[in-house]
C-alpha cells in the first residue's frame, strides 16, 4: 500500500495524463458502440417467439410486420403505386395491402367487407410494413420522404427509429440539467468552491471510459445507453467525496500535502471499498437474469462501479494534489450546516416512526406484487412525432396487432379449418392465408410474389390481426388462444409478433424477479456480515432499505397505474445497491461511537457526523432519478427514473428515522450477537463517568 501511495503522489502528472489518454481514447471509441433499441432481442434464445422469428427470416426472408403506414387522399390505383414506393425504400423487405387479398377488378362493394376494413375507406390507405432489423431509421425516413406530410407512421419499428433520434440527445440533455445540480448540491455541503469541479471530473472521466469500453461487446442496451452514464455519476460521487473529507482531516495533522493524501488513501481504501462491493453486488445480481437487458445493464454497471473506484483511488489524489494551492484559496465555510442539534431532533421521533413504517410495510410488500404490468416500451409519448402518428393511425383504423403462425406445408384442409377456428377468436379481426383466403382468388390474378407471402419450401404462413394493444391481458388472452388452436391441428407449429414477444418476455421476466432479489439480498447480506461481524446488524440494515423498496413500488398499486416491468425489476436491485451505503455509513458510524458512548447517545453523535454526508449523496441519487424521470421520452426510462428517485428519498428516511429506532431497540442482542463488538455497558459507563 505504502509503494502504491507513494508511486501516486509523487507522479501525480503521469497518473492525470495516463487517465487523459484514456479518456480521449475512450471518447473516440464511444462512436463505434451501437445501441440496440429492440427489447424482444434480449429474450432467451429458447423462447417460442424467437425461434419463431428466426425460423421465419429463414424461410420466407422477413420477419413479422412491424410498421404500419398511412397515406390519405389516394384512389384504388395510387394506392396501388403507392404500394411500390413503399416497397421500394430503404430497409423494407415486404409490404402488405387489399391487393394482396383481393382482386381490385372486383368493385370494392363485392370485396370481403373486413379486407376492406382492414387496408382502406375514403380514400385512405394503410399499408403493413416489414422493416429490416437494424435499418429503421434509415426505412423510417425513406418512408416519410414518400408519402409526404400528410402520412403518419407507427409500429415497432417507428418506435425503434423515434428512440434512435431522441436517446442519445435526451441523455446528453440529462446531463446539461444533473451536472450543475450536483454541482449546486455539492457547493453548499462542501467547503471549496473547486472541489465540486474535482469530484465531477474523476467521476466524469470514469464514465466516458466506462462508455468507450462498451466497444468490446459491440452493442448495448437502449435502457444502459440511457441510465449507466447517470447511475454511475450519481452512485459513486460519494467515493471521491470520501477521500477529499479524509485528505482534508489529515492535512490538519500533518504539513506536507503529499502525505497528508497517502494517509488519506490508506485510511479511505478499505471502505470506500466496502461501499463499492455492496453497490457492485447489486448491480452483479442483475446479470443473472435469463432476460438480456439484465445482463446487459449489471455488466454495464459493475464496470462503471469498478472504473469510478479506480479513478477515485488513483485519478482523483492526483488531480486534487495538482489542484491542492487552488482548493485552499477557494475554500468557504458550508453553506449549509445542521450543526449538532439535528441528532437529537431525529432521535426525539425514531419510535412514530419506526411505528408507521410497522404499520405499512406488511401491506406494501403485499400491495408491490399486485401492480399491474407493461413488459414493452409503454405508451407512446403525444409530445413526439411517433406518438401523434400513432393515435392519428389508431383514430382512422382502430388499433392493430399484428400476429404470424407458422404451420408444416402440405395440409390446405388443415390449414383452411385452423384458420377459420382463428377467425372466430375473440379480438382477431381478420386472418390472411392461402389455403382460408388468398386461394379463393383464381390463379391468373396472383402472382408467385403473393403466393410466396403465404408458403415457404416448408411452411405455410398464416397472418392475423387484433384489435388489442401489443400486450394486456386480452392480448396476451389471444396468444395462448392462438397457441391452443395450432396444437388441434399440428404438432408443431410457430407464433411470432410484438404480442407474443411480450407474452414470452412476461414469462421471463417474472421467473427472474425472485432469483434476482434473492441474489442481491444474498450477496449483500454476506458483505454485511463480513463488515459488520455481526448477526443482527445485516438484518437490521437490509430491512430498512427492503422496506423502502416495497414502500416505493407499492405506489403505483395503490394509485392504480401500471408500471414497466424492467424498470420495477432494476429498482429492486438498483435501489439496495445504491443506498444500502446510508445505511453502513451510519451502522458504522454508530457501532464506533457505542463503544465510547451509551446507546441513545452513539446514536445522536452518528445523526449528526453523518447527516450531512447522507443528505449530499441522497439529493444527487435523486436529482439524476427525477432527471431521467422528467427529461426522457422513454417510458420503460422516465419510470426507472421516478422510482430512482422516490425510492432514494424513501431509503434516505428510513435510514434517517427507522435505524436509529432499531439500532437503539436491537442493541443488547447486537451487543451478544457481534464479534469483539466493545460496546459501552451502562456499569462502564457510570464508572467512567465518576
Amino acid at each position: 500500500m505504502d509503494r502504491f501511495t507513494r508511486g501516486i503522489t509523487r507522479h501525480k502528472k503521469l497518473v492525470i495524463s495516463i487517465f487523459l489518454v484514456a479518456a480521449i481514447v475512450s471518447a473516440v471509441l464511444i462512436l463505434g458502440v451501437s445501441v440496440n433499441y429492440d427489447l424482444t432481442d434480449y429474450l432467451p434464445e429458447d423462447s417460442e417467439s424467437t425461434i419463431a422469428l428466426d425460423l421465419m427470416y429463414s424461410e420466407f426472408g422477413s420477419g413479422v410486420p412491424n410498421t404500419r403506414v398511412m397515406v390519405r387522399d389516394l384512389t384504388l390505383t395510387g394506392a396501388v403505386e403507392m404500394k411500390a414506393k413503399i416497397a421500394a425504400c430503404t430497409g423494407v423487405t415486404g409490404v402488405m395491402w387489399l391487393d394482396d387479398t383481393q382482386d381490385l377488378t372486383t368493385p370494392i362493394e363485392f370485396m370481403d367487407e373486413t379486407s376492406v376494413n382492414q387496408y382502406w375507406h375514403d380514400g385512405i390507405a394503410l399499408y403493413d410494413v416489414t422493416i429490416e432489423d437494424g435499418m429503421e431509421s434509415e426505412a423510417v425516413a425513406a418512408i416519410y420522404e414518400v408519402i409526404g406530410e400528410g402520412g403518419a407512421i407507427s409500429g415497432n419499428a417507428a418506435s425503434t427509429a423515434s428512440m434512435q433520434s431522441h436517446v442519445v440527445s435526451e441523455v446528453v440533455g440529462i446531463l446539461v440539467i444533473m451536472v450543475p445540480l450536483a454541482i449546486l448540491i455539492l457547493l453548499v455541503t462542501t467547503t471549496s468552491w473547486i472541489s465540486p469541479l474535482l469530484f465531477l471530473s474523476a467521476i466524469g472521466i470514469a464514465v466516458i471510459i466506462n462508455m468507450g469500453t462498451n466497444v468490446i461487446f459491440g452493442e448495448i442496451s437502449f435502457v444502459t445507453q440511457s441510465v449507466s452514464p447517470i447511475m454511475q455519476l450519481a452512485v459513486s460521487l460519494d467515493y471521491a467525496i470520501f477521500l477529499l473529507n479524509s485528505f482534508g482531516r489529515h492535512r490538519e495533522e500533518v504539513e506536507d500535502s503529499e502525505e497528508a493524501m497517502r494517509l488519506a488513501i490508506r485510511e479511505s481504501f478499505s471502505s470506500i471499498a466496502a461501499s463499492a462491493a455492496t453497490t457492485l453486488f447489486g448491480f452483479l445480481a442483475l446479470m443473472f437474469m435469463r432476460f438480456g437487458i439484465g445482463a446487459d445493464l449489471g455488466l454495464n454497471l459493475v464496470k462503471g462501479i469498478v472504473l469510478s473506484y479506480i479513478s477515485v483511488m488513483v485519478f482523483f489524489p492526483a488531480l486534487s494534489l495538482a489542484c491542492v494551492k487552488l482548493l485552499d484559496k477557494t475554500t468557504h465555510k458550508p453553506i449549509i450546516h445542521p450543526g449538532k442539534r439535528i441528532g437529537r431532533a431525529l432521535v426525539k421521533v425514531r419510535i412514530p416512526a419506526l411505528i408507521l413504517v410497522l404499520i405499512c410495510v406488511i401491506p406494501c410488500y403485499l400491495a408491490q406484487s399486485r401492480n399491474d404490468f407493461l413488459y414493452g416500451n409503454g405508451v407512446p409519448d403525444p409530445q413526439i412525432d411517433y406518438g401523434r402518428d400513432t393515435e392519428a393511425i389508431n383514430a382512422e383504423f382502430g388499433e392493430s396487432n399484428a400476429l404470424v403462425l407458422l404451420v408444416p406445408r402440405g395440409d390446405p384442409g388443415a390449414e383452411a379449418e385452423l384458420a377459420a377456428e382463428l377467425a372466430d377468436i375473440d379480438h382477431v379481426t381478420s386472418v390472411l392465408s392461402y389455403a382460408g383466403t388468398v386461394g379463393v382468388v383464381p390463379e391468373g390474378f396472383l402472382d408467385d410474389a403473393i403466393v410466396s407471402q403465404f408458403y415457404s419450401d416448408n411452411y405455410a404462413r398464416i397472418i392475423m390481426y387484433t384489435d388489442t394493444s401489443e400486450e394486456g391481458d386480452e392480448a396476451f388472452a389471444v396468444v395462448e388462444q392462438v397457441r391452443a388452436a395450432a396444437d388441434k391441428y399440428y404438432s408443431e407449429s410457430w407464433l411470432c409478433g410484438q404480442s407474443a414477444n411480450l407474452y414470452d418476455m412476461r414469462d421471463v421476466v417474472t421467473a427472474d424477479s425472485t432469483l434476482v432479489n434473492l441474489i442481491a439480498i444474498g450477496f449483500i447480506f454476506l458483505t454485511l456480515l463480513v463488515t459488520f461481524k455481526s448477526v443482527t446488524l445485516p438484518f437490521i440494515l437490509l430491512f430498512c432499505i427492503e422496506s423502502a423498496i416495497w414502500i416505493n413500488l407499492s405506489v403505483p398499486y395503490f394509485s392504480s397505474e401500471p408500471i414497466v416491468y424492467i424498470g420495477y425489476l432494476v429498482i429492486n436491485t438498483v435501489q439496495l445497491g445504491a443506498t444500502i451505503d446510508y445505511a453502513i455509513l451510519m451502522t458504522s458510524g454508530y457501532t464506533a461511537n457505542r463503544r465510547t458512548m451509551g446507546k441513545r447517545e452513539a446514536v445522536v453523535a452518528t445523526l449528526n457526523t453523518n447527516f450531512e454526508s447522507v443528505l449530499t449523496s441522497g439529493l444527487i441519487l435523486t436529482s439524476a432519478g427525477l432527471c431521467l424521470g422528467l427529461e426522457s421520452s422513454l417510458e420503460v426510462v422516465a419510470e426507472l427514473g421516478i422510482l430512482l428517485a422516490r425510492g432514494t428519498v424513501l431509503s434516505m428516511a428510513m435510514v434517517m428515522l427507522a435505524l436509529p429506532a432499531l439500532l437503539i431497540l436491537f442493541d443488547p442482542l447486537t451487543a451478544k450477537l457481534t464479534w469483539r463488538a466493545g460496546f459501552l455497558n451502562d456499569t462502564h459507563k457510570e464508572a467512567v463517568t465518576k
